[in-house]
């Protein structure tokens, strides 16, 4: 089980290249990857998310990449055209103007687009650098994650036993409200019929009352749904969704539960299942 938050951070420099990786993880429920990286660089941006994609699964991940050149190579070209444009221009101001100047070759080149400057790229390059480093990144990433996600774990599952000791607890109580119910029947007949009680007509009317009211389905669904429950969690690396949904599965029949029956024992084992449960979905968010 891992979690969806995590951070990591790595640097590598030599004395061609300053370069830093850092990957930054939040919740979502789907996987989501944004990557930042300098303009030369942007054509190795599907490398990377494809990379990120197959080790991740699920959240909102941040890749960032800053990439420094001490001595690049690079093209500079001279636009004629621009250059003749500018100084044509300023010439014709200085004579409209009356004044005896002509512009000098400096003013012409700090004009925009006078200087065509083209980074020599080396993608191949660039991807022997960064790969590595993002790597490491990525297992730096994915161990903060493991590692949060262990803690997470540990805590659902502590609640999942309290949930499971809660149910045992209605278990053991659910003898009793079918007497309620028999008991509640026979003084309802002894009010009414005082002591011309029909035996056959209160267990016609328990039998009634108990296919209604009895709890025994829910019970063995709920048991159904904490054995997936944690079988889940051992056997799938990324059980989020599928925890969250068997979470919602069991609070319903929960509520059920509690809607069927007025034992204030059994009430109260309700509440705390729901509150369990309640928590155990917010941890989940979490989740991947």
């Amino acid at each position: 089980m891992n979690s969806m938050t995590g951070y990591a951070f790595t640097e590598y420099q030599d004395e061609t290249v300053s370069l830093s990786v850092e990957i930054k993880g939040y919740n979502n429920r789907f996987l989501d990857v944004f990557i930042g990286t300098p303009p030369f660089i942007a054509s190795l941006e599907p490398e990377f998310r494809e990379y990120l994609s197959r080790r991740f699964r699920r959240g909102k991940i941040e890749l960032n990449i800053r990439l420094k050149e001490q001595d690049s190579a690079v093209t500079v070209r001279v636009n004629h055209q621009a250059a003749r444009s500018y100084g044509e221009a300023i010439a014709g101001l200085a004579a409209s103007l009356g004044l005896d100047e002509r512009p000098g070759l400096g003013l012409i080149l700090g004009m925009e687009g006078v200087l065509e400057i083209e980074k020599t790229r080396d993608d191949e390059r660039y991807r022997r650098l960064i790969i590595p480093v993002l790597e490491t990144a990525a297992g730096i990433f994915e161990a903060e994650r493991s590692r949060e996600g262990k803690h997470t774990e540990g805590d659902i599952l502590s609640h999942i036993s309290r949930f499971e000791a809660a149910l045992e607890r209605v278990v053991s109580l659910a003898p009793v409200l079918e007497d309620t119910i028999k008991e509640n029947l026979r003084c309802r007949f002894a009010e009414l019929l005082g002591d011309k009680i029909d035996e056959n007509r209160i267990l016609a009317e328990t039998a009634v009352l108990l296919m209604k009211y009895t709890i025994s389905e829910e019970i063995s669904r709920l048991g159904a749904h904490l054995a997936e429950f944690r079988a889940e969690v051992a056997r799938n690396p990324s059980p989020g969704k599928k925890l969250d949904f068997l979470s919602q599965e069991m609070n319903r029949e929960v509520n059920t539960i509690g809607s069927k029956t007025p034992n204030q024992e059994v009430s109260r084992a309700v509440v705390e299942m729901k509150e369990l449960l309640e928590n155990i979905r917010e941890q989940l968010r979490n989740i991947e």
